[in-house]
């Protein structure tokens, strides 16, 4: 048995100041059902908008990692999700009534320790976790920066960060083991240069800032009137420079706390994959562009990946059940009864086979002299397969049928030809509720993806 997919016992809220916004912030962390994973949930806009975590819906990076689904926005939520990730937690609501979390220190500190309050509760499902079997890379040739995935026995993150100032310079921090992120990670703040904050004030986007949320790096002389603008944004009367650059009222947590820091960033942004990974982390020169880049592309190779994961099942022994037993749970019957048997049933998934012969009735007409299994025959089957899995969660299945209700990105990929054998695989994408399934669905045929699609369908009882 793998690991347990992981959320919270209990809601628990926190509140706090937008670092851009200047607003108030009231967040709630919720449990999430299984696969769920992390999204965002905005409480303050009419029809609650769900926001997920994924790479995909990354709008800009300029000021930390912003998404943005259906025009709704979820601004800063690096520190938020590192948190999650960092206390192995898969599955996480997290509703919010403003565009951008609060920025409590400026690290992950706040949000572990609510977290843990919260109390941290395994799920009846297994981790979905993708294992690194050779190395991945993406580099930004314009800055230098690059990201290296490479195969290793947990997950792992090195930074490497060279600023091209005397007062910072080059620093390093890595996290061995995920388990340690708390202790090691977690509280590193946010930093910024004095001319980043120049600009910033300048241009009215740093309206919740104050010298205990952010590190502040003079890179330049500390003129009169930047040292005005900074009194008034810090609400303090006197501001001075330290010995080790920095602005006063804040001390170093760790001599390389930059480091750790974008150490904490990677780790928030990474978490945009979806997907936890066993796999070590290189990252030289990171930041939110190249970190959310690479989450794209990494993105891509695991579904394609998951794709082309061709179930491998000895077809010789005996399946889980045979046609008997497939006509005991589900209303089809030949020549629509379109799956011979069913060779693995969890309680997410479902593995089923189709022997095609030449004596299916469709090949009559389709076509003529050359018999092709027809898309919509193959998408069905699919469903069938899905079927048996949802009929499989009621105690009387005989009693009851199973209707289509939708089907997305449907793709097909090689022609399904007399004498295949087709293989079937049907996965949750969120938990049954009402009898109601939405599965993503694969058929492969002679080792390859023949067809995939969404499938949305519910059982309704026969009355």
């Amino acid at each position: 048995m793998g690991k347990k997919q992981i959320t919270i016992k209990n809601e628990v809220t926190l509140s706090g100041v937008g670092l851009h916004t200047g607003n108030d912030v009231t967040m709630t962390f919720k449990p999430a059902p299984v696969n769920n994973g992390f999204s965002f949930i905005r409480v303050d806009l009419e029809g609650t908008p769900t926001i997920e975590a994924r790479a995909e819906y990354v709008t800009n990076t300029q000021r930390g990692t912003n998404l943005e689904k259906n025009g709704v926005q979820i601004q800063t939520s690096e520190h938020v999700l590192a948190a999650a990730v960092g206390l192995g937690i898969d599955n996480l609501i997290i509703e919010i009534n403003s565009s951008e979390p609060p920025i409590m220190d400026g690290s992950s500190k706040f949000f572990v320790e609510a977290l843990e309050q919260a109390q941290i509760t395994e799920q009846d499902a297994e981790v979905k976790e993708y294992v690194v079997k050779e190395i991945i890379t993406y580099k930004d040739e314009s800055t230098g920066s690059e990201i290296i995935l490479m195969p290793a026995n947990e997950y792992q993150v090195t930074t490497m960060v060279d600023f091209g100032t005397k007062i910072l310079g080059t620093q390093n921090a890595t996290l061995d083991k995920i388990s340690d992120f708390k202790e090691e990670i977690s509280a590193a703040r946010t930093f910024s240069f004095l001319h980043e904050i120049e600009m910033l004030l300048e241009n009215d986007l740093i309206k919740g800032g104050d010298l205990n949320n952010a590190i502040v790096y003079v890179d330049k002389e500390l003129s009169e009137g930047t040292m005005v603008k900074l009194q008034k944004a810090f609400k303090k009367e006197n501001i001075a420079v330290k010995p080790n650059g920095i602005l006063d009222n804040l001390n170093l947590r760790w001599a390389n706390e930059a480091a750790r820091h974008k150490l904490l960033d990677v780790i928030g942004d990474l978490a945009l994959v979806g997907t936890k990974i066993r796999g070590k982390v290189i990252a030289n020169k990171p930041g939110h562009l190249v970190n959310t880049l690479f989450a794209k592309k990494l993105s891509k190779i695991i579904k394609k990946e998951k794709r082309n994961n061709v179930p491998d099942f000895d077809l010789n022994e005996e399946p889980l059940m045979d046609i008997h037993k497939i006509m005991s749970i589900l209303p089809h019957r030949p020549p629509f009864l379109l799956i011979d048997r069913i060779l693995e049933l969890t309680d997410t998934s479902v593995v089923g086979m189709k022997n095609v012969t030449m004596n299916e009735d469709f090949f009559v007409g389709h076509f003529p002299g050359a018999p092709v299994m027809p898309g919509v025959l193959q998408v069905e089957a699919m469903a069938q397969c899905g079927g048996v899995l949802v009929l499989s969660t009621v105690p009387d299945p005989e009693n009851y049928l199973t209707y289509f209700m939708k089907m997305d990105n449907v793709k097909f990929k090689q022609k399904v030809l007399p004498g295949d054998t087709l293989i079937f695989k049907s996965e949750l994408i969120t938990p049954i509720r009402r009898g109601i399934a939405h599965m993503q669905s694969y058929a492969y045929a002679n080792g390859k993806l023949v067809c995939e699609a969404q499938l949305m369908a519910q059982i309704s009882k026969v009355k």
